[in-house]
């Protein structure tokens, strides 16, 4: 009998797992993968969310492994059109890391060997998991049957923890498509991240580690067969830069939807992350959104598990207050798509203008800057 098995063992579920172990609690994270991808997904983490990942002792490591993104600028028709600096923000990590997903994932996972050897599958699928009123029972694809006194799904946006406990989610789908790409950076943008607002739509620019720099391209539709040619001539034809397309390191076409589940607990079982709610990754909230979740519920069961306390009403509140921050999200992020969609070159620079002199002002320059960085 385990306190928790932790179905998904990707960012999300290895750090909850991380401070449930901190908190005394046998802890077995189960994940379906055999290895890491090592594809750089989800690259960017926001100030609370180092702030929470401090709690389980590996903010300092990815600082030491990534970017710190000071600034953001946006440009048009080669000319700059405003600028966001995020080092007067008053928190205590002033910035957005760069990291690559597969880094963050070798940093947590070795931070879990260290506070809980063996404790951590790989190749392991869950089939199923049923709630039996005392407990909770986990089956896999090898007939295997676990015994937990809480599971939490932290299994993505298909989770089997999630259709096993009967939860419902709503689906929504964006008519809005990208093409993504890293390649070496050329640029003289160093750490600072770029939005390239264009007539046929947004271009991405970020810094990463090791002198590469990924570039996010709004596309007519989904390119079914991208090729680095393809995405090096979508970037050269909106900004004017040319890339090195011998040098890329990862390819993706992606479209994007919104989920959100009906309810993130359901007697023992408790969702975090992609199983609890899935916003569009241009803002880069997805990760994040996960982390906050799980640095909420831990608490509440180590009080439940540990002290043995009544925590119903905590739990109520936790599956308000995140549903809440998820909804925000996918309004944040939603807003971050329609600016980056195609606008005629006058309606553009009408609207890049009107963006110039709101940024000028303070305030409004400070709302926006914690805003991109979910504060």
């Amino acid at each position: 009998m385990h306190d928790v098995i932790l179905v998904g063992g990707g960012p999300v579920g290895l750090f909850a797992a991380i401070l449930l172990r901190q908190a005394g609690l046998d802890v077995l994270v189960l994940e379906q993968r055999t290895a890491r991808s090592v594809h750089s997904r989800a690259i960017g983490i926001h100030p609370p969310a180092l702030a929470s990942l401090a709690q389980a002792g590996v903010a300092n490591e990815l600082i030491r492994r990534g970017v710190r993104i000071g600034e953001g600028v946006a440009r048009s028709a080669g000319n700059d059109v405003t600028r966001l600096s995020f080092t007067d923000l008053e928190c205590d990590y002033p910035f957005v890391l760069a990291v690559p997903q597969i880094r963050t994932e070798q940093v947590l996972e070795t931070r879990f060997a260290a506070v809980a050897p063996g404790a951590f599958r790989r190749g392991v699928t869950v089939t199923a998991v049923h709630d039996i009123g005392a407990s909770m029972l986990v089956t896999t694809s090898t007939g295997e049957v676990l015994q937990a006194r809480l599971v939490i799904g932290a299994d993505g946006g298909k989770s089997t923890v999630r259709s096993s406990a009967g939860i419902p989610s709503s689906l929504q789908r964006y008519p809005d498509t990208y093409l993504m790409g890293d390649f070496a950076d050329s640029s003289a943008d160093r750490s600072t991240a770029v939005l390239y607002l264009e007539p046929g739509g947004i271009v991405e620019s970020f810094p990463l580690p090791d002198g590469v720099r990924r570039w996010v391209v709004r596309t007519s539709s989904l390119v079914v067969s991208p090729t680095p040619d393809v995405l090096a001539g979508l970037i050269l034809a909106r900004t004017g830069v040319r890339v090195d397309v011998d040098s890329i390191s990862m390819l993706s076409a992606f479209d994007v939807h919104r989920r959100l589940a009906q309810r993130l607990v359901s007697g023992r079982t408790v969702l975090i992350g992609d199983a609890a709610h899935q916003v569009s990754p241009i803002g880069g909230q997805g990760m994040n959104l996960g982390w906050l979740d799980a640095t909420e519920l831990v608490p509440i069961i180590t009080a439940s598990l540990v002290d043995g306390r009544d925590v119903g009403r905590d739990l109520v509140a936790f599956n308000q207050r995140r549903r809440h921050a998820a909804v925000t999200a996918a309004r944040q992020a939603h807003l971050n798509m329609a600016l980056g969609r195609p606008l005629p070159r006058p309606v553009l620079s009408a609207r890049n203008a009107v963006l110039r002199r709101c940024n000028a002002v303070p305030a409004v320059h400070d709302t926006i800057a914690r805003t991109f960085t979910m504060q």
